[in-house]
């Protein structure tokens, strides 16, 4: 007897998008958005922890770039676990981790402990993030997965923004250890509806040789009406057996793979060092925490709406040219800054519109890079982008206090702070110009 065989991935290209897709795109935001929370946490307690235990800047550097670390750690490492024990079980591992050590971090008695649970803290941040991308791109479509994965996106960019607000409620009545036990709380409570409502991914699954029953099971609340004597196949999975590491530095993408580098790194470095150390910052300048706070949140809550304009205009325009320009706008906007002075009432007009413009450049590359690379090494193109970017980020929380610390003008010291968005400017051109080299050799979009 014949039995029939469904190429997973072609079959969800086929079909429209489902309320069970909209319910994974949700959970995955909201895995995001407490991602986003709890990465940049240290910047808004900064300014109360360090008067509490009586840190200097330069020496605080350490536990804010101790997070980044793990960060890095865990995004390079996440994918090879993942695609041996499943997107599922790492995405639960991850959230279970940065929740109970964001618990932990409230608990710290000094430096010293702060900075290894926040190193360990990282490690379970950045394995999630790029293991919600690879979900939930397996999930959709390919006509919307960039605009979704961007929209999802969008959620670390609220929940860094929200830290904002909730630490300029929180510090002042409850002191900067309620902001860690929130964003610990927070997550831990999202873990039932995690383990009883996002599956596994189904072109994992049939990449894997599991029980057509399982994969059935899952594609049927998609809209298929399929059984346990379906044969389930995926048609690039023959092709995830070659050395994908070594594909991103083959002739054909050497130059694509370090300008993306270079890229994100220079983002990161100009994200971490205006969001970290701004709060730091307002304060010395003799802002209230609150207002300081309030003020470094309007960053990534603007960047939240620059991404969906930023993927809109790269749907409909040569992407690199639309993060070239957005990259570009917001060094602008961080140099315009040290012209308003740390009391005008247009300084948080001017943080909101480089957060638009960096955040959203930011998260427009985190939907771009995936189209850069084939199947046999896309997953790998885009781990490794994350976790060697997050070098900048690490280099950014490291490098704030001593720059904040050379008693630099506000002019000169803000255009320090943008000069590393009109390298990731010129980074991304370059990247265009390796795209075309590539063209002709596989269709990467």
């Amino acid at each position: 007897m014949h039995t029939p065989s469904v190429d997973v991935k072609e079959w969800i290209d086929s079909r429209p998008i489902t309320h069970y897709q909209r319910l994974i795109l949700i959970l995955c935001f909201l895995i995001v958005l407490f991602d986003g929370f709890d990465v940049a946490v240290m910047g808004f307690i900064a300014p109360s922890l360090m008067q509490d235990w009586g840190l200097s800047r330069a020496a605080f550097g350490p536990v804010m770039s101790a997070g980044m670390v793990g960060l890095a750690i865990g995004a390079i490492t996440a994918g090879p676990y993942a695609d041996r024990l499943g997107r599922k079980n790492i995405l639960l591992l991850a959230v279970s981790g940065f929740s109970v050590l964001s618990l932990a971090c409230a608990f710290a008695r000094n430096p010293y402990e702060l900075a290894a649970l926040r190193l360990l803290t990282g490690v379970a941040l950045g394995a999630a993030m790029p293991n919600c991308t690879t979900l939930l791109s397996e999930f959709l479509p390919e006509r919307s997965r960039a605009l979704l994965i961007t929209l999802m996106f969008t959620g670390f960019n609220m929940g860094s923004g929200l830290g904002g607000f909730l630490a300029a409620w929180l510090i002042p009545h409850q002191g900067w250890h309620s902001v860690l036990l929130v964003g610990g709380l927070l997550p831990m409570a999202l873990l039932p509806l995690l383990c009883w409502l996002l599956p596994e991914s189904p072109r994992y699954l049939a990449a894997q040789a599991a029980p057509a029953k399982q994969v059935a099971a899952i594609l049927n609340r998609l809209g298929g009406q399929f059984t346990a004597t379906t044969r389930f196949i995926v048609s690039e999975a023959a092709t995830q057996a070659k050395a994908p590491v070594r594909q991103l530095f083959s002739g054909h993408y050497r130059l694509g793979t370090l300008t993306l580098w270079a890229t994100y790194f220079m983002g990161l470095l100009v994200i971490y060092l205006t969001m970290g150390w701004l709060p730091t910052l307002l304060r010395d300048g003799g802002q209230s925490i609150e207002r300081a706070a309030t003020i470094t949140g309007l960053f990534q809550l603007a960047g939240t709406a620059g991404a969906l304009v930023v993927g809109w205009a790269m749907d409909r325009r040569n992407p690199n040219r639309v993060i070239a320009t957005a990259y570009a706008l917001g060094g602008l906007c961080i140099v315009s800054l040290g012209a308003y002075g740390l009391e005008s009432s247009l300084l948080a007009v001017g943080v909101a519109a480089a957060g638009f413009c960096m955040s959203g450049a930011q998260t427009g590359l985190n939907a771009f890079a995936p189209g850069y690379y084939p199947t046999a090494c896309r997953a790998t193109g885009v781990s490794w982008m994350l976790g060697i970017g997050r070098f900048g980020a690490i280099f950014g929380s490291l490098i704030g206090g001593a720059v904040l610390s050379l008693g630099l003008g506000l002019p000169l010291l803000f255009i320090a702070l943008g000069l590393p968005a009109f390298v990731a400017a010129l980074a991304i051109l370059a990247n265009g110009y390796a795209r075309q080299r590539v063209l002709p050799v596989t269709a990467v979009r």
